[in-house]
């Protein structure tokens, strides 16, 4: 059942987003589209929810349960960052925007880049793991903390490898290639060679 609910809460998500998107620019109903929008984390906590009911009823703790509880804290940590990167395509393909810039390659506006990335990932593995562990008492004793052990571990890893990759850039920030103009951490152009 609950691998179900999670492919339900997955289109869901992705149909939310679309509708909220296509109201916002296509249909300009902005109080409309921010309610759909806002909709997002609703979806995910709902499946929090019904795994907590689908415990209680008796089911055989699984990953499963685990990963529904990954779904919020995912929401939660990558949630706004992904409504920017889809409302930024969305408004140059369908409503003339400008073309949405890509992730900074160089300098130390790819070091800013790797930290944010670095704190999503630490906060969407805090929420989970806060999930996860609210699983074993909101289960009326079905789960118990040895059946997620694994998650801990993983989201753990997850968080501290993610932090090593961003203090490695703190370290040994990314340099462009000899010859290059960079603005805001992107390749605009090459420096035409001088007169002899």
């Amino acid at each position: 059942m609950i691998v179900t609910l999670i492919v339900a809460a997955e289109v869901a998500f992705w149909v939310l987003l679309g509708l909220g998107l296509a109201t916002r620019y296509l249909l300009r109903l902005r109080a409309l589209s921010t309610v759909l929008l806002v909709g997002l984390p609703v979806v995910d906590l709902t499946l929090f929810a019904l795994t907590v009911v689908d415990l209680r009823g008796g089911s055989a703790v699984s990953w499963t349960h685990a990963l529904a509880a990954s779904y919020a804290g995912f929401s939660i940590g990558y949630g706004p960052s992904i409504v920017r990167w889809a409302d930024g395509q969305f408004q140059h393909r369908f409503a003339g925007g400008p073309k949405p810039p890509r992730s900074p390659k160089y300098g130390p506006e790819r070091t800013r880049h790797e930290w944010r990335i670095a704190g999503r990932t630490a906060v969407s593995a805090g929420v989970t793991l806060s999930l996860i562990t609210l699983l074993v008492p909101l289960s009326a004793g079905a789960a118990q903390f040895s059946d997620f052990t694994g998650w801990y571990v993983r989201l753990g890893m997850a968080a501290v490898i993610n932090a090593i990759v961003a203090g490695c850039y703190s370290l040994w920030p990314k340099e462009a290639p000899a010859g290059a103009i960079v603005e805001n951490g992107h390749l605009v152009g090459w420096k035409v060679p001088q007169g002899r």
